[in-house]
């Protein structure tokens, strides 16, 4: 043994003069940079300590006004530790341990510092206290290794080799399953025990002791333990180590070793994929964990289970559900004391926010008899942890009344923890009063379950029934009176504890304060006399309950009638506000005739533009074909007054069939050359492809290369044969035609309707000719009474869906939202909001009718809009020419403006007037000889007298 403890001084002290050397050289390079620094440089220097100080003062105060700040923390250590104060680093850090695990990172930086810091022996032992607080935050191999490597500096002193080897033993047991990273610690491990072989060895030629032997021979063993304990292990790499120990032992190796080795080779070349998943990902990395947890838990290892577990939360520390699911893993599965509650400890350090980890941990600790006073202490600590909802609290109070319920022998009359669970129960609902509503408005406990409960444990264990009518008393005056469900739950507790004369006064009583189902109150108080009351308690009921009913009746009635007239007024105020718009697009597009006609010396020019205006930013509609049933992927619902604004052209005008739009850039009047005619002539015919094709329209006018922005934004759905952008002389219409390859394509288009293009929602419609497909149905919002939805108006402009979801989500399942638009994609400050059921929806109305949002009043109705007017609907009964655009009515071959016409000019913008206004309410003529002939063109063929009539006003 003296001959091992000399060679241990000799190696210790070898390994202390490396370390000298390493230590003179650091402050020889820092001495070196120190010379380099001029004076402008220690200026400059100055100025950043006077920042980082004033800095450091602001951090510390906000930490003393919340110590809850992570970043803070985080940034207070940093400034500390460039400015080198040992003490005022100290304590930042360790305020901040107390708080919360530190990461990696952290823990290195202040392990290294600790360790610089402290070179005499007798400070060596808070250093190892340190490593111990640093290893239970988090499984991280590089902590163990400096572990081991730092307690390898104190190999010398009493007990120092046994240290050495329970630190590694320790680290193995914690990491050692690392695949990536474990390897690392038993090289460590084995390069020791080396190092410690190497010291027994005999010198070369002599002959060993009989205890020099032994000692050489346990040395062997150990080194041989380690291979075939690190062998047996799935770790990468594993073909190196298998190599070195086959080089290294005399012995070669067994076949049992070769077998588990063969094992644990198969079992890392499974679980390799989810390896490199994992070293391909980004961080966090959740998902690939999760995947990779599923596989472990299928194969049924319980500490690989562990060590992955333990490898996701590193990076994922602040992700509650995977707290969740480590830990429920080991109260079901391992039920490990110390690994289970220092687990559960860890997970509130990291998350303590989240309610569901506090009472699992409670339940843990219950569950591993834990004395009472470190429950109670970990329960105050929960209620300090900062929860984000009332409910939380009200939670984790019925955990903690739970666990005293089940500390009370109630055997007993009295007893302490009789008396501690009543306390607790009264201070529950003072801290819920006090602190919860305070801070969130409202109680979290609105059906006083807390308050049932203790009720329920009054009449059942200690037959104080009495106590739990009190108890019951102070729920109804809580808002709960008018709720069937309270009363029958008062009602059952007399049934099983009480006697029937409190049975028949709860109910007596639920009858005329119940107002959500009086029908049921009414129904169990009636079956209550069939079985237990006399003649006059029957005819008493009998009559309550039918004067109660009667009284609902007629309310309820009363609120239909209400609803109705609001509706009503609803209904009445669309109908004027549509009725205003449509007048006034109807002067304005009179006005705007009126002034082209006005013009002398333009009249060709005005015709030449006419048809472009018609497709101006108005209607924006296609020169012969109509939106089909696009939209197959939106909201279906709303009114009449949507359909108008976003479906309007629906019998508006088509550009002359046989024309074709010149290209942006093209001067009017110029011809195409033969070669390029026919090219256009074939390209047309192989155009026509209507089901393999969608319609575009509401687009900018503004938009630049259009063809290449609609090709780039619909190649997702499907090969893009070609995009077909119709222009007029001044540039883009703001709809064309895209032709894709097939006809699955289609349907994927048709998704993108109303997507948001440059600040308009696109229409994305089936391309359809109306010609060859006169029964086409154009789609339109249902105008039919809908209970399932809500039309909400007035609104803010600024009212997104996300804030409109928020406002409705209390009141029950939302199926969509659609906030209603014009064509420019402007909010009208309408939207429509579809519920699961009719119940839902009607609550809606009730609960959010005259609701403040943004200092907008909301009116809120259910959804019915006002029957479309006659003048809304296309008369078919019309001569076909008022629904026929002028090329077509004018020109025989549909040419219209190149063909000679004897009818005036003045009576062809008359009757195009006509088909302009034929979607809204057309003005009637108020006079005047081109009004008059219009609509007697209209109505009857004009004879050649009455023509020269006509001409002669003129």
């Amino acid at each position: 043994m003296a001959a091992t403890g000399n060679a241990e001084e000799t190696q210790l002290q070898e390994m202390e003069e490396e370390a000298g050397m390493e230590r003179e050289m650091d402050s020889d390079e820092e001495e070196g940079m120190g010379i380099e620094n001029s004076d402008d440089e220690e200026d400059d220097s100055s100025e950043d300590d006077k920042e980082n100080e004033a800095e450091i003062q602001r951090l510390e105060e906000q930490l003393s006004i919340n110590a809850f700040d992570y970043n803070c923390h985080v940034d207070l250590i940093k400034l500390l530790r460039q400015e080198g104060e040992l003490p005022p680093l100290r304590k930042a850090r360790q305020k901040m341990s107390e708080l919360f695990p530190l990461t990696e990172e952290i823990w290195l930086d202040w392990l290294k510092d600790e360790i610089r810091l402290t070179e005499e022996e007798q400070n060596r032992e808070k250093v190892y206290e340190l490593f111990e607080m640093a290893v239970k935050d988090y499984i991280c191999p590089e902590i163990w290794l400096e572990y081991a490597q730092y307690s390898i500096g104190g190999m010398g002193l009493p007990g120092g080799m046994e240290k050495v080897r329970s630190i590694f033993e320790r680290a193995l047991t914690a990491v050692g399953l690392h695949m990536t990273t474990g390897a690392t610690l038993w090289e460590a491990y084995r390069e020791f025990e080396n190092v410690i072989l190497a010291t027994v060895q005999p010198p070369p030629g002599s002959v060993p002791t009989c205890e020099q032997q032994e000692l050489l021979n346990a040395q062997l063993e150990r080194i041989h333990t380690l291979f075939r304990r690190q062998l047996a292990i799935p770790l990468m790499d594993m073909e190196g180590t298998y190599a070195e120990y086959e080089e290294w032992s005399d012995q070669g190796v067994s076949d049992t070793v070769s077998h588990k080795y063969k094992r644990a080779l198969q079992q890392m070349e499974k679980s390799k994929p989810y390896e490199e998943t994992l070293m391909a990902a980004e961080p966090p990395k959740l998902a690939e964990y999760q995947t990779y947890i599923d596989y472990e838990q299928k194969e049924g290892d319980p500490a690989r289970i562990q060590i992955i577990f333990e490898r996701a939360l590193a990076e994922n520390c602040l992700v509650p559900d995977m707290w969740a699911k480590y830990t429920k893993y080991l109260d079901r599965q391992l039920k490990i004391k110390d690994l289970v509650l220092s687990s559960h400890d860890r997970a509130v350090r990291n998350c303590p926010w989240t309610m569901g980890l506090w009472k699992n941990y409670l339940l843990a600790l219950e569950r591993h008899g834990a004395d009472h006073h470190t429950i109670s202490d970990v329960f105050e600590k929960a209620l300090n942890a900062g929860f984000i909802q009332a409910t939380d609290y009200v939670n984790i109070w019925e955990a903690y009344l739970d666990y005293l319920r089940r500390r009370v022998d109630f055997s007993k009359e009295s007893s302490r923890e009789l008396e501690e669970l009543r306390a607790a129960f009264t201070r529950s609902l003072d801290y819920m009063k006090q602190d919860v509503e305070e801070r969130f408005s409202e109680s979290g406990d609105p059906s006083c379950t807390i308050m049932q409960v203790w009720a329920k444990i009054e009449a059942l264990h200690c037959k104080n029934i009495q106590k739990a009518r009190e108890l019951w008393d102070s729920i109804m005056t809580k808002g709960n009176a008018k709720f069937a469900n309270m009363w029958l739950e008062y009602y059952n507790l007399e049934r099983s504890y009480g006697d029937a004369l409190h049975c028949r006064k709860a109910l007596h009583r639920a009858v005329q304060c119940t107002s959500d189902y009086p029908e049921h109150v009414c129904e169990v108080l009636l079956t209550f006399e069939r079985v237990e009351g006399s003649l006059e308690d029957w005819d008493a009921a009998v009559q309550k309950t039918e004067t109660r009913l009667n009284r609902v009746n007629e309310q309820r009635a009363k609120s239909l009638s209400q609803v109705a007239e609001k509706e009503a007024h609803l209904v009445r105020q669309e109908e004027e506000k549509t009725e205003q718009r449509r007048r006034a697009k109807a002067d304005k597009k009179s006005q705007k005739k009126g002034q082209k006609g006005s013009r002398p010396g333009e009249k060709r020019k005005a015709e030449d533009e006419d048809n472009e205006n018609e497709w101006g930013e108005e209607s924006e509609q296609p020169p012969k074909r109509h939106r089909g049933e696009g939209n197959q992927g939106s909201f279906r619902g709303g009114g009449a007054e949507e359909y108008m604004e976003t479906e309007s052209g629906l019998f508006g005008r088509r550009a002359p069939p046989c024309r074709r739009q010149e290209p942006p850039g093209a001067k009017r009047g110029q011809q195409m050359a033969p070669a390029t005619v026919r090219k256009t002539q074939e390209d047309n015919s192989e155009q026509r492809k209507d089901d393999c094709s969608v319609f575009i329209s509401n687009l900018a006018f503004s938009m630049e290369d259009p063809e290449k922005r609609l090709k780039e934004l619909f190649e997702s759905c499907g090969p893009v044969q070609s995009v077909r952008p119709v222009y007029a002389a001044k540039g883009f219409r703001g709809y064309c035609y895209v032709q894709f390859e097939g006809k699955t394509s289609v349907p994927e288009a048709l998704k993108m309707d109303r997507r948001e293009v440059d600040g308009r929602p696109m229409f994305v419609s089936p391309c359809v000719d109306k010609n060859k497909n006169p029964d086409f149905k154009v789609f339109k919002y249902n105008t039919n009474l809908e209970k399932h939805k809500i039309f909400i108006s007035g609104l803010p402009f600024s009212c997104t869906k996300e804030q409109l979801e928020e406002l409705c989500k209390d009141q029950g399942t939302i199926k969509d939202i659609r906030l209603v638009t014009n064509r420019s994609g402007k909010p009208k400050g309408l939207a429509y909001v579809e519920f699961e059921d009719e119940a839902q929806a009607s609550q809606a109305v009730l609960k959010l009718d005259g609701t403040v949002l943004q200092e907008h009043t909301l009116s809120v109705a259910i959804s019915n809009p006002p029957p479309r007017n006659a003048a809304d609907k296309p008369d078919f009964s019309r001569p076909m020419g008022a629904m026929m655009p002028r090329a077509m009515v004018y020109g025989s071959r549909g040419k219209g403006r190149t063909q000679l016409s004897l009818i005036p000019r003045s009576l062809h913008r008359q009757t195009g007037s006509e088909s302009k206004a034929e979607n809204g309410t057309a003005p009637k003529p108020t006079g005047g000889a081109s009004g008059d002939a219009g609509f007697e063109a209209q109505a009857k063929p004009m004879s050649n007298s009455d023509f020269a009539k006509m001409l002669l006003r003129k």
